[in-house]
Parts: C-alpha cells; structure tokens; sequence
C-alpha cells in the first residue's frame, strides 16, 4: 500500500482512464455526493468514467447519479472506491472487485488498508473535500452539477456544518459550491430540514426506549428489524438516525443499534469532543472518527447491546 498526497492522486488520475467509481453500502451523501462530482470532473477532462450502479442508493440521493451509472466493471477499468474505510464497507455486489481497486479517496483516520494506492487524509471532514482538492490539481472546474453533489457530500458529513469536524477549508469549499450555482437552499430544505411521518414517530419511540447511563451522559438506543417494518421506516427515513440521540441535553456519547437483514448488527457511535467514538467501535473490529464511527457486530441484539455497555468509558 503507498499513500499518495492530493498532487501524487491527480497526477495518477492524469495517466490513467476508463474509470469505475465505487460507493459504499447503505450510501450516505458523502460517498454519493464524491463519486458523482469526481465523476463528473473527470469526464470534464476527457476521461471516460463511471460510477458502479449501488443497488442500495436512495431516492434522496439517486439524482445526482443520473447519466453517470453502470451496471459493471470491465476488467481493463482503473477503479476508484470514495469514502470505503474498509473493504467490507463494499456492498455485496461489490466484493467481486475488491483485489481489482486502484486507488482509495477516504477521510477516515482508523481506515483499513486494502488497495495498492490511498488519498487518506483524516483532518477533512469529508471525502467530498479530498475530491475537489485533486480534481483542482487536475484543472477540473466546477458545474452546477457538480457543485450540488459537492455541497451534498460535505454538507451531510457535518451535519450542515455543525459538527466539529468542520474546518476553515470545508466553508472554504462550500463557498466554492455556492460560486459555481449550487443550490444551497434546496438542497438544505431536502437534506436536513424535512421530515417523514415515520421518522418522526421513531425519533419518539427512541426517546421513550433509551437506555441512559451514566448520569444522562452515555445513551443506547436498540432498533430491532421488526420495530422499523412496523413503523414502515424506509432508508431514507433511518439516514443520520445514529445522531439523534445525541442531540438529547447532557449526552456525550450514544450509541445506535440496527439490526440489519442478515442478522448482524449495526453500531454507530456519535461524541462530543473530549470523547472518542472510533475507540468504542475498534473494540469490535470497526473505526471512523473520534467524533462519529461504526461497526458491524455478529451477535443478537441483546448480546450487542450488553457488549455495548461493557464497550463504553467512564466518563
């Protein structure tokens, strides 16, 4: 594995074409928002590229990927994951290519390696800021197009810039998406602003099921599979769900729990700082930021969340 700076990744970029663009499962608008403008970037230049069609992409996010998906990877293609902290972040329909990616564009600090060449810088807040740091070294400039899938993938990664992973240089690039026609409010009015039915009777049902520790300071929420069929949740609807229960006064750390198709669980820790959630969540073979990560736990609910509690520091 070589890591690589932003010019080393453009000038890789710059000798090499036909490209495929890998997202990660259940895709968020970091990983959409960077694989569509770094799409569109390099097509710009010339080059012919692609993303992989994820089956999983959500209405939410599904437009701005129109005209740029295919269905597969040709064998001679130079393929580029965005925003994968760790090969099995690859949906399943994706693991095939997993010895066959070229290059790794990530922000995640306790990412795993797993491709020949990576871009990892942890300090951006988003992948999204890493994308368009390389397409500037390659001269790409940016669309409207390009500046609503830029402004989506670092707006969503903090949070609409309120989280603390936000820097000078992510304002600096949200202004960059506003200066090329972004449409700023819109795409604010869809993202964080509207709310469903569903999603709004299971932010009820958690704050009614939490499990609080340490004096307020630590929360669990548990979300079986059967609890999202009844309220009818659709993945759009659980988006950033992971953060609510740390919007509750007092909570510094909290941990989400879902229960996925397969059986396996799916934790997500959000922190205040001062705390570290990649460290909970390295603990059970996963990693992320200190201020949010993730894991997937092989195990039933109630054995995740008793490893949870066991997992969390005394704070």
């Amino acid at each position: 594995m070589t890591g690589l700076n932003r010019n080393e990744a453009a000038r890789f970029l710059a000798g090499r074409d036909n490209f495929t663009i890998l997202t990660h499962r259940r895709p968020d608008g970091d990983t959409v928002g960077s694989a569509a403008v770094l799409c569109r970037g390099l097509r710009q230049l010339g080059k012919t590229a692609h993303v992989l069609e994820n089956p999983e992409v959500t209405e939410k996010y599904a437009g701005l990927l129109r005209g740029l998906t295919k269905k597969q990877a040709e064998d001679t293609d130079t393929v580029i994951c965005v925003d994968v902290a760790s090969a099995n972040m690859l949906p399943d329909a994706f693991r095939l290519l997993e010895g066959k990616i070229d290059l790794r564009i990530d922000h995640h600090g306790t990412a795993s390696a797993f491709t020949p060449l990576q871009l990892v810088d942890p300090d951006a807040a988003a992948c999204g800021e890493l994308v368009f740091d390389v397409l500037q070294e390659l001269g790409a400039a940016l669309d409207q197009p390009m500046a609503n899938a830029l402004y989506t993938a670092i707006s969503t990664d903090t949070g609409c810039f309120r989280y603390a992973n936000t820097t000078a240089n992510t304002l600096r690039t949200a202004a960059a998406c506003k200066d090329a026609g972004a449409d700023t409010f819109g795409l604010n009015q869809t993202l964080f602003e509207t709310n469903t039915l569903a999603r709004l009777r299971l932010q009820g049902w958690l704050v009614e099921n939490a499990l609080f520790l340490a004096d307020g300071k630590i929360v669990i929420c548990a979300l079986p599979r059967s609890k999202e069929q009844e309220l009818g949740l659709t993945e759009d609807d659980l988006e950033n769900i992971s953060g609510f229960p740390r919007t509750i006064a007092g909570v510094q750390i909290s941990a989400m729990l879902r229960q996925e198709r397969s059986g396996r669980v799916k934790l997500s820790v959000r922190a205040v700082p001062g705390c570290d959630a990649a460290a909970i969540c390295a603990k059970f073979g996963g990693g992320g930021h200190k201020g949010a990560a993730g894991a997937s736990m092989d195990m039933t609910m109630d054995e995740a969340v008793q490893a949870v509690i066991s997992a969390m520091p005394e704070i």
